[in-house]
């Protein structure tokens, strides 16, 4: 009986029940290729669907219907969204379209797409990597619903998760450099950084001078020698306490500064310190207290070309 059941449920040719069907997709029939027979219509096509959108007469920029699920939304991108008529009556229903659209989308969404559209636009800025702004977004919604950071701008949050994503990824970037690529004032974005970190009850790892000396120098044009030497410097520097209190970035700066000297390469200070983000008079502070310890902090089997005794002292 069961046999019998699954037998009449196939759809077969009756003249010829082992000829394989053929699925005419744009009639949406199943046809016998022996005798011609239409046996099924309505077919449904599973494959991918490619359709053209634009309002402009011979233009071919075929697109999948809809956008990708963001998994970071609560599924409002999987609802259908009317657009306005042209000319009057469109002009008539823009107010009404507004309105409809603000009650459709929810306001949590609503916040999350303006916010990951911030972060999107600054990562664009600087060339950040997709895997930075995934992190950043998810971020981004952890602290929203947490709220833990009622009443702080949008900008503000959103610079600091960058910044945040960019540690947890291995690729920091100071505090000025996210300042430069968004609205927000740098102290902001440091009130924002301390506050999420405690609303998340997460950490993030120490910075060192050897997470900023690749970029620097290579936004400096400083060949591979003098990046090597000026590693070294900033590494021997803080393993022997040289510069206590200083930050990594300002060490850095300051050990490229000592090894161009050396090298006999024209990089001011404050070459250096717009491309670090440090001011002129703290890359020659932190240089005044590597110049006595000069000679341990350089590689020992390095040729300088001006000598350690001949190095200026400021």
């Amino acid at each position: 009986m069961a046999g019998r059941q699954n037998k009449t449920a196939r759809v077969c040719c009756p003249s010829h029940p082992e000829a394989i069907l053929v699925e005419d997709y744009r009639a949406g029939d199943l046809v016998c290729p022996q005798c011609g027979l239409v046996v099924g219509d309505r077919v449904i096509d599973v494959g991918t669907e490619w359709r053209t959108f634009s309002n402009e007469s011979g233009t071919d920029d075929p697109s999948r219907v809809g956008g990708p699920e963001n998994p970071l939304l609560n599924g409002q991108e999987l609802s259908t969204m009317i657009g306005s008529a042209t000319g009057s009556a469109g002009l008539d229903a823009q107010g009404f379209n507004k309105y409809r659209s603000r009650k459709t989308v929810s306001s949590a969404d609503r916040a999350l797409t303006t916010a990951f559209r911030e972060i999107s636009t600054m990562a664009e800025r600087i060339n950040m990597a997709r895997t930075i702004v995934d992190q950043a977004n998810t971020l981004f919604k952890q602290v929203y619903e947490t709220k833990a950071l009622r009443g702080r701008s949008t900008e503000a949050i959103a610079s600091a998760c960058l910044f945040i994503a960019c540690r947890k990824e291995g690729v920091p970037r100071t505090f000025k450099e996210i300042c430069a690529i968004s609205r927000v004032p740098k102290k902001e974005i440091g009130r924002c950084f301390k506050l999420i970190l405690r609303a998340l009850e997460t950490s993030v790892d120490l910075v060192t001078t050897g997470d900023y000396m690749a970029r620097f120098c290579a936004n400096l044009s400083l060949s591979q020698s003098i990046q090597r030497v000026a590693s070294t410097i900033a590494r021997r520097a803080s393993d022997f306490d040289v510069v206590p209190g200083r930050s990594p970035i300002s060490v850095a700066a300051a050990a490229i500064f000592l090894a161009c000297v050396a090298a006999g390469e024209s990089k001011s200070p404050k070459e250096i310190g717009e491309i670090a983000g440090v001011a002129e008079s703290t890359i020659r502070a932190v240089y005044k207290f590597l110049h006595p310890k000069a000679a341990s902090l350089f590689p020992e089997d390095y040729k300088p070309v001006v000598a350690y005794a001949l190095l200026p002292k400021n």
